[in-house]
């Protein structure tokens, strides 16, 4: 594990990417124990409080955790789809928040991805699946739900035919689209939309999942993309007037 001090990036960082390399390699595997700080600080040439900022840093990132004791120290965790969520909705909702991502390609890219996952949704769902989905639809109809917690259970809802298709690596993926990027969505729409029109869309959905009939979920994904957009229209347009959007109906 080499670092250059010639290089601008911070000493600590250059530390972390370096200790991730190698655990990303193999060079250091699950479970194994790293040198010490003061080893560390020794192989780098670098203070202790530098070698603590990179270890915190890759704490940070659940690449690594410390044990305290005689036999403790700093080992390689073994990082898990669940524990890299966080940093994906993070990341995504910082990309759409700070306009990196504009509303249009996070839409096409959500909607894309979730109708890859309704094939297998429909083929592996759980009657716990099929659950949480029904359970949203009926919380959404439920008269005096407020926006927040409407916008909670839309993303519930995605959250649960995602998970559906039942392959971690496609929860993950769709971790940013559904639970970063769909609330900021929700949040650009909500004073536009029509929930009856949204929760008819969802039943439908689900009624596809749970008929194991992928391409009847695809279409109703691929309208609910359609509405989606055409609310978002509506609001940049009426924002761009200075006018505020009608309010949408309220079930």
């Amino acid at each position: 594990m080499q670092i250059d001090p010639s290089r601008p990036e911070d000493l600590s960082a250059q530390i972390a990417q370096a200790i991730k390399d190698a655990i990303i390699g193999g060079t250091l595997i699950v479970d194994e124990r790293l040198p010490s700080e003061a080893e560390l600080s020794d192989h780098f040439q670098v203070s202790r409080p530098t070698v603590r900022e990179a270890l915190k840093r890759l704490a940070a990132q659940s690449l690594i955790r410390t044990q305290r004791g005689a036999t403790g120290g700093a080992f390689v965790n073994r990082l898990s789809f669940e524990d890299a969520y966080a940093q994906q909705i993070t990341t995504s909702t910082l990309l759409l928040s700070m306009n990196a991502v504009s509303f249009d390609t996070a839409c096409e890219a959500r909607y894309a991805l979730e109708r890859a996952c309704a094939p297998l949704s429909a083929e592996r769902r759980t009657a716990d699946h099929l659950a949480t989905m029904r359970a949203e639809i009926f919380r959404q109809s439920q008269p005096g739900l407020t926006d927040e917690a409407f916008c909670a259970s839309d993303v519930a809802f995605h959250r649960a035919l995602v998970d559906g298709a039942g392959n971690p690596v496609l929860s993950y993926q769709l971790a940013g689209a559904v639970e970063g990027m769909q609330p900021l969505m929700n949040m650009i729409t909500f004073t536009a939309r029509d929930r009856a029109r949204i929760i008819a869309l969802h039943e439908r959905i689900a009624d596809a999942i749970e008929a194991r009939k992928p391409e009847a979920a695809g279409s109703g994904l691929s309208e609910l993309e359609m509405e989606t957009r055409r609310l978002a229209t509506d609001v940049f347009a009426a924002r761009a007037k200075g006018q505020r959007p009608s309010p949408s109906a309220r079930s």
